[in-house]
């Protein structure tokens, strides 16, 4: 049987391949219009972090991997936005499935002070429980803890889109 990394390096999308933007359903049962599953990350940074606990806030949860090119592209532009909309109420969690933390923490290293919060899932329970269809994978949940919009893959260009609905769901009350 083949690790979830592996399987997922498989589906990893390549350059100017394939952001996906938002589909409804996308993910089965943990797709747009659904709550989110409860998940427990650690923190790269220590102690673990339940999904629900953010709760309250605007998340973009975000499945990737340092193998993953057009992952070692989407990050620092994901860390960008965290910076500009985390007064809002906006929290990024960026969760690496990354087998090895050595792998997370070299990437991590390479960029300096990270905004958003970083997560390593080594065990890929993120990756079973959502199912991503392709690497990276952010999945953009309301207040409510509820799926609003799902973006598969990435394009430079998906980065903006992805700002817009954080900062649109920001805004509602």
């Amino acid at each position: 049987m083949l690790s979830i990394p592996v399987m997922l390096g498989a589906a990893c999308a390549t350059a100017g391949g394939g952001g996906g933007g938002s589909r409804a359903g996308a993910g089965g049962p943990h797709g747009v219009g659904h709550v989110a599953p409860e998940i427990v990350v650690d923190r790269v940074s220590g102690g673990d972090l339940a999904l629900s606990s953010l709760r309250g806030k605007v998340v973009l949860l975000d499945v990737w991997a340092s193998w993953c090119g057009p992952c070692k592209q989407e990050l620092p532009m994901l860390d960008a936005i965290a910076g500009r909309l985390h007064k809002r109420g906006v929290e990024v969690l960026a969760v690496s499935v990354d087998q090895e933390r050595e792998n997370v923490d070299k990437f991590l290293g390479s960029h300096g002070k990270w905004h958003l919060t970083v997560a390593h899932d080594p065990k890929g329970a993120i990756a079973d429980t959502f199912q991503p269809e392709k690497m990276p994978t952010s999945y953009v949940i309301d207040r409510a803890g509820v799926i609003r919009y799902i973006n598969s893959g990435f394009e430079p260009s998906d980065a903006q889109e992805i700002e817009r609905w954080l900062a649109n769901l920001a805004a509602e009350k």
